[in-house]
């Protein structure tokens, strides 16, 4: 990505940044790794400040149904500064971002787009006191094997994908959360449970089980050890036909 505000803050000679990411597909837990390719312009500059951060769209932050303007910061991580950047010189600098268990999806049960998720890297670069955000780096966070499971008995019990939104604070039954937000997956219930509506279903992950919530239910424990998909999707059958079944 090319910074052009700086093109026309600092001039035409400006420092130019291109962010390149390690891969373009993660999972909740891992390491995103990306290479900073730094290019200096016309002039010796001091940058103050080097970082990355992960960001997701989030409804609160947004004026509308489809924003995508004011992001939810995930996690961040920086290059250790000031740094210079000596005119015309190529710099590369290499980070690692730890992303939280409760990464928000964006794709789930081999790769199907989740409507309305989105997660993206900014490269932030600050240098004589102008910032520059830069633009989106778009990557794609694929569901954990115990969150496919679950959703594929939703898939396998008629419930039908609708869209995610990823909302602040903490859900109903998400006291073992460890983030400040959440996101809803939501699906339309099938007609053999006899209720009308959307059930909104939210996964607070951790490195070897989940909580499951569902509506105003939950949470619901999932070992990672225990996956069985006939199993899983049994149990989830039970308890839509207790908790939701008319």
């Amino acid at each position: 990505m090319a910074f052009r505000k700086f093109l026309s803050s600092l001039g035409i000679n400006a420092p130019e940044v291109d962010t390149v990411l390690g891969t373009a597909v993660v999972r909740p837990g891992d390491v995103l790794e990306a290479t900073v390719h730094l290019r200096g312009g016309g002039a010796d500059v001091e940058v103050e400040r080097l970082r990355l951060d992960v960001v997701t769209r989030a409804e609160d932050r947004e004026q509308t149904e489809t924003g995508w303007e004011n992001p939810l910061t995930i996690v961040s991580a920086a290059v250790d500064g000031p740094l210079t950047l000596h005119a015309g010189e190529h710099r590369t600098e290499r980070i690692a971002v730890q992303l939280p268990w409760e990464m928000p999806l964006t794709h789930v049960l081999g790769g199907r787009s989740l409507r309305g998720a989105r997660v993206a890297v900014r490269t932030e670069l600050a240098i004589d006191k102008s910032v520059d955000k830069g633009d989106f780096d778009e990557f794609q966070v694929h569901a954990l094997p115990a969150q496919d499971a679950i959703l594929q008995a939703y898939a396998d019990l008629g419930f039908r994908f609708d869209e995610a939104e990823v909302k602040l604070g903490t859900p109903r039954g998400g006291q073992n959360s460890k983030v400040g937000y959440w996101q809803e997956i939501e699906t339309w219930f099938p007609q053999h449970y006899g209720r009308a509506g959307q059930l909104e279903s939210v996964f607070v992950a951790r490195p070897d089980s989940l909580d499951l919530i569902t509506g105003s239910s939950g949470p619901h424990l999932f070992e990672y050890a225990e996956l069985d998909q006939d199993a899983w999707t049994k149990r989830i059958d039970e308890h839509m036909r207790t908790t939701f079944l008319r």
